[in-house]
């Protein structure tokens, strides 16, 4: 019971989180045993779920970078996570070590361990917020503190948009966030997807969210597309014509070996905001 005693405000430590699950198959410690006992109940039922979230967070990493690559110096990561392996900060931060990062998340767990995700140098703030309510996040004062919204932004979204259900607008949602950018500013993004699952599968993945803190609303690829309707998608890899593509596709070398079952549980794009 000793990793439970200091469980933060307002965390159940007995329902799985998606996000605790996420961190457990990442390698990571911010977890709890209900967390873990759901993990491995999915791991047995579809063997390929590792894959996807590594899959996920590999898009995640290069995506940033190659922002990083393409002169965006400020980033704001909405819905973060749990620190992890190659936190977006560390990343981009290789490119530019000037760069600017700011994490967004709902969970009290990523405000509990925000030091994991605090540069020294101060280019680096965690916030506690709620991407539901946009005027509030874009207007949180530590939010301003680092990011110019007159300058280009990186805003990545990855393994986030997903938890909001079709009655609250997951696609007004990004609009928005991406109306109050500047040009020039580009759009990460990643959601999961029915598509390649039998249905089986996708019972299962119902049930057990069913019993977790969060409910995950994957989405065909048509549905995926529309939140980056008004952008310029890029090329995701050498000679590809710009478009949304599975995550382990994105921005990979060896494209055969990227392909897996499990890459292909997340649809992904960039996209950059031109002058409207």
């Amino acid at each position: 019971m000793s990793e439970l005693a200091d469980v933060p405000p307002g965390v159940d430590p007995t329902r799985p989180s998606p996000a605790r699950m996420y961190d457990y198959f990442l390698g990571g410690t911010n977890n709890f045993p209900a967390d873990r006992e759901a993990a491995e109940y999915l791991r047995s039922r579809i063997p390929d779920v590792a894959d996807a979230l590594w899959a996920n967070r590999g898009f995640h990493g290069r995506a940033a970078v190659w922002m990083a690559n393409h002169g965006i110096h400020q980033f704001l990561d909405i819905g973060s996570g749990l620190p992890t392996q190659n936190n977006t900060h560390e990343s981009v931060q290789k490119v530019d070590p000037e760069a600017r990062v700011v994490y967004v998340d709902n969970d009290p767990m990523v405000a509990a361990h925000a030091g994991n995700l605090l540069a020294a140098d101060g280019t680096t703030a965690v916030i506690l917020a709620d991407l539901r309510e946009p005027d509030a996040l874009l207007s949180h004062p530590d939010l301003l503190r680092l990011i110019d919204f007159a300058e280009p932004l990186g805003v990545v979204m990855t393994d986030v948009i997903h938890f909001v259900p079709d009655d609250e607008d997951p696609w007004g949602l990004v609009a928005r966030y991406m109306a109050a950018v500047a040009p020039g500013s580009y759009l990460a993004l990643s959601h999961a997807t029915r598509d390649n699952m039998p249905p089986m599968q996708l019972q299962i993945v119902a049930d057990l969210m069913a019993k977790s803190s969060a409910t995950v609303y994957s989405r065909p690829k048509a549905e995926v597309e529309r939140f980056f309707d008004g952008l310029e998608l890029v090329s995701p890899y050498e000679n590809a014509e710009p478009a949304v593509t599975y995550a382990g596709l994105w921005g990979a070398v060896d494209l055969e070996a990227a392909d897996t079952d499990g890459s292909r549980g997340f649809y992904c794009g960039v996209a950059r905001r031109g002058d409207w």
